[in-house]
């Protein structure tokens, strides 16, 4: 799995999901950092040497995205830096795309 840095947390998709504002996520292929990565709003990926491995890296990112699972508390840090702790159920996945 490839970790998304400095992005929307957890929580907070999932808050915004639950709170029906995301229908759906969508992950980007760009260039960045003078390799390739994918992106979901400003939020970046490592950093890829090909198209290839960054397009193969959002596909696998956006079925897992897809996948439910076992609910549970998820514990972020807002936009106000304040810690939050809510509860995500494990079926209320979102649907996702892959551009670029």
């Amino acid at each position: 799995m490839h970790a998304l840095i400095g992005g929307p947390s957890p929580g907070r998709i999932a808050s915004a999901y639950r709170e029906k504002r995301m229908t759906q996520v969508v992950y980007e292929v760009v260039e960045h950092n003078g390799g390739w990565a994918y992106k979901v709003g400003d939020t970046f990926s490592e950093t890829f040497d090909t198209h290839d491995e960054a397009r193969a890296a959002a596909d696998r990112a956006a079925s897992e995205q897809r996948l439910a699972g076992d609910g549970g508390d998820i514990q972020y840090e807002d936009e106000q830096y304040r810690w939050r702790i809510e509860n995500a159920r494990g079926d209320d996945r979102p649907e996702t795309k892959v551009e670029g």
